[in-house]
């Protein structure tokens, strides 16, 4: 048995339950890991919510986390018995220990720590297809990052910077502006200050936005359009604030034949050498001082629900950990 946390029901962070499991016997290309580390992620609370649909019922929620192999099923080729290892693998992540498929998991570099690894990898790896495959930032481009000071978000303002953009960011407080600010961030718009699309014209000189990373969703949607230059592209990447309400394409049109994707970090990683180019790429920036890992917040994996509240109501900075 392994200490787990268990939902049984769709619903607030209350319905997380910590629990002991039975973890079922390894299959064929299984590897089971004894997690150091665990990420906690928006993605998390879509699926505690049912915001998104789940396989079944009870689940253990949680996606990333990163520790050391202490078995492998048949036919595992690529990872062995003690090596330190990664994985954003959909659900069992709130757990002591988990089974993951190897095509899953990205060995660790010894110059990445579990707690930068759990704290780093999903969100390291959307800013890396957000930045070089959804749209490839250049030198010059002007972005607009929303949730600029988020964990996410962090990493998106970091990396831009390197690759020469001029990154405008969103944030809630000033506090949170003095986050983004510290990390080189161009421009910094307060929501409460008024109508962010408006803010960007006038920081932009009407020139407006290539691209806007949108993590938010429902609420800045509509805005994030109005922030965009013409043939600009919103990846609307999250759902922060509520799942974005149906539109007319004829609105896209109107507004400057815009460009809209919805990308997911599932499709970007379903093959095992493309999320370990992906993760390599993510370590490289890592280990050069590109981007950081910064943890903001660490807690008990059995006060998982605090940890819910503290980030649906937008009190985290930087990456969450769940410490078995």
């Amino acid at each position: 048995m392994v200490k787990a946390i268990l939902v049984h029901k769709h619903g607030g962070p209350n319905v997380l339950s910590f629990e002991n499991i039975i973890l079922p016997e390894l299959g064929q290309g299984d590897v089971l890991i004894k997690n150091h580390a665990i990420g906690l992620n928006f993605l998390d609370t879509y699926f505690r919510s049912g915001l998104y649909p789940v396989p079944k019922m009870p689940f253990t929620v949680g996606s990333e986390s990163a520790g050391e192999v202490v078995a492998v099923g048949v036919g595992v080729t690529r990872f062995k018995v003690g090596e330190r290892v990664a994985t954003v693998s959909n659900f069992g992540a709130y757990a002591e220990q988990r089974i993951v498929s190897e095509t899953a998991l990205v060995k660790l570099p010894e110059s990445i720590s579990y707690m930068q690894a759990a704290g780093i990898l999903l969100k390291g790896l959307t800013a890396e297809y957000l930045l070089h495959r959804t749209y490839r930032v250049k030198q010059g481009d002007i972005i607009l990052v929303h949730a600029a000071a988020g964990g996410t978000g962090q990493i998106l303002v970091q990396w831009a910077k390197s690759l020469g953009a001029i990154v405008i960011g969103t944030v809630g407080s000033n506090e949170k502006a003095d986050i983004a600010l510290s990390l080189g961030i161009d421009h910094v718009i307060n929501y409460s200050e008024g109508n962010f699309a408006s803010k960007v014209r006038e920081i932009t000189q009407n020139k407006m936005c290539d691209v806007v990373y949108d993590g938010v969703g429902n609420a800045t949607f509509a805005g994030s359009l109005d922030s965009l230059k013409p043939f600009g592209l919103l990846a609307s990447f999250g759902s922060a604030s509520g799942a974005v309400d149906p539109f007319s394409l004829s609105m896209l049109a109107a507004k400057g034949s815009l460009y809209v994707t919805r990308p997911t970090l599932a499709t970007h990683i379903s093959k095992p050498e493309t999320l370990a180019g992906m993760a390599k790429r993510l370590f490289d920036a890592v280990a050069t001082g590109i981007v950081s890992s910064d943890v903001g917040l660490t807690v008990k994996l059995e006060d998982a629900a605090e940890a819910h509240k503290a980030l649906e109501a937008r009190k985290t900075s930087g990456a969450t950990i769940l410490i078995p």
